[in-house]
């Protein structure tokens, strides 16, 4: 309780709020001023009245934040916690997609780095894909960072979709025979999945949804056994929100590392010594927040 009674002393001082995703440890997420994924922090983010954000998540998450409040400063207290998927694609291997395939538009996952989302056209969550790739006016969409997000939005559009090969390594560790063996042992189980997973863990799953989706079903379906086929750390929150229900972990592979690395000692650290600072340059701020607002257009509001 002492490094939970400085955190928030500090908090006071700097005037600073606390974001936590929904794949955080526990302690982290009772220590946030908000939960949420990572667009839905950002977007809260710039319209709080602080002067300092302290993003529990990963980088790529820190920088949407950096995007939409250029006048904060935002901190990401564990400097090594990275996405994978985010990093399995550079600013270059859009350029060169493009110039492969000139009449198609670039939709790019929010889970990618500013500098990616700075050469695509238009962002989008995992909520609003379907909605942001039947927008476009080209018949023709280049998808990236993640294949599994863009096979599953290749179901619902009649545009050619074409793939990157990134992928959640997290969410990409579950195979069908983990939805299979779990259907056994659980008692009229519902399962739901994030639609990083596998196409043949879609095809065996109840709901597929984002986090923010998951938690709505989870919540307010009337089964009392229900499997959660995402990050481990979405558990957490849901037992708080429903203690009455059953919900189970999918796979015990459903853990990301990266999203373990925060600790209460390092979100103290970060807010005493003010760090680990998050800084977009503004030529890339520029382009960035451009895709991203006109995702915002399409499903949310304008931000910037």
């Amino acid at each position: 309780m002492d490094v939970v009674n400085k955190i928030m002393d500090l908090k006071k001082e700097r005037k600073a709020v606390i974001l936590a995703h929904n794949y955080q440890p526990p302690e982290i997420q009772d220590v946030a001023d908000f939960i949420g994924d990572s667009l839905e922090l950002a977007q809260r983010a710039s319209k709080i009245d602080a002067d300092v954000i302290v993003f529990c998540g990963v980088r790529f998450m820190a920088e949407s934040a950096a995007i939409l409040s250029p006048e904060k400063t935002v901190l990401l207290p564990e400097w090594t916690a990275g996405c994978p998927m985010a990093e399995m694609i550079e600013p270059q291997d859009v350029v060169k997609l493009r110039e492969r395939y000139p009449d198609a538009e670039v939709v790019c996952y929010v889970n990618s780095t500013a500098a990616v989302k700075a050469v695509s056209d238009v962002c989008c969550t995992s909520s609003n894909a379907v909605k942001v790739v039947n927008s476009c006016k080209s018949n023709k969409i280049i998808f990236i960072p993640d294949k599994n997000l863009g096979s599953y939005v290749s179901r619902f559009t009649d545009k050619e979709i074409i793939l990157w090969e990134g992928y959640c390594p997290t969410h990409h560790k579950v195979l069908a025979s983990d939805v299979k063996k779990i259907k056994e042992k659980k008692e009229t189980p519902f399962v739901i999945v994030h639609p990083e997973c596998r196409p043949e863990v879609i095809d065996l799953a109840d709901e597929v949804a984002s986090t923010s989706g998951i938690i709505k079903i989870a919540t307010t379906i009337p089964n009392k056994n229900i499997i959660i086929g995402t990050e481990m750390g979405l558990i957490y929150r849901l037992k708080k929100t429903n203690p009455y229900k059953n919900y189970y972990l999918l796979s015990p592979r459903l853990i990301c590392p990266n999203m373990k690395k925060t600790t209460l000692e390092t979100v103290y650290r970060s807010l005493k010594d003010m760090q680990h600072v998050i800084k977009v340059d503004e030529d890339i701020r520029r382009e960035a927040v451009k895709s991203l607002n006109r995702m915002l257009k399409l499903t949310y509001q304008n931000i910037l």
